[in-house]
């Protein structure tokens, strides 16, 4: 599990001070991207993270954020394919779970699925290792 800190901001909260709805997507993709970061993989266009894209998406709405609110964005890899992966993103406020978010990615080149290369999957298959040590370092 990766963890990303997000503090909600005035633009993204509607007239009653409740964040929007598809505020949640957005931040999903933010932790999706802090994640792979975390984890060391490259996200230029030529790479395979680069080359991945949204294909399904789903959100459970569970409690509403507020304006200012301090959320924890929780990540977790949840299927590695042969050309695409899923990660779940937990939106959370002081430990209780307000949106789950299920994203769906495929690698595509030119409009056309490609596997993963065998450096992405290795570094996906070793993300849960990889980020236990990045959220909890060894002294």
């Amino acid at each position: 599990m990766f963890s990303h800190p997000l503090r909600v901001r005035w633009g993204e909260v509607d007239a009653q001070g409740v964040v929007f709805n598809p505020n949640y997507l957005v931040y999903a993709d933010v932790a999706a991207l802090e994640f792979f970061r975390a984890a060391g993989v490259p996200s230029d266009a030529d790479s395979d993270m680069g080359q991945s894209y949204v294909v399904d998406a789903h959100a459970t709405f569970r409690a509403s954020a507020r304006f200012d609110d301090l959320l924890d964005l929780r990540v977790f890899l949840v299927r590695l394919g042969r050309s695409s992966y899923a990660i779940r993103v937990d939106i959370t406020r002081a430990g209780q779970t307000l949106v789950e978010v299920d994203l769906t990615y495929v690698r595509a080149v030119d409009s056309v699925s490609m596997p993963l290369s065998e450096g992405f999957r290795t570094i996906l298959a070793d993300m849960e290792t990889t980020v236990q040590q990045i959220v909890s370092p060894v002294p």
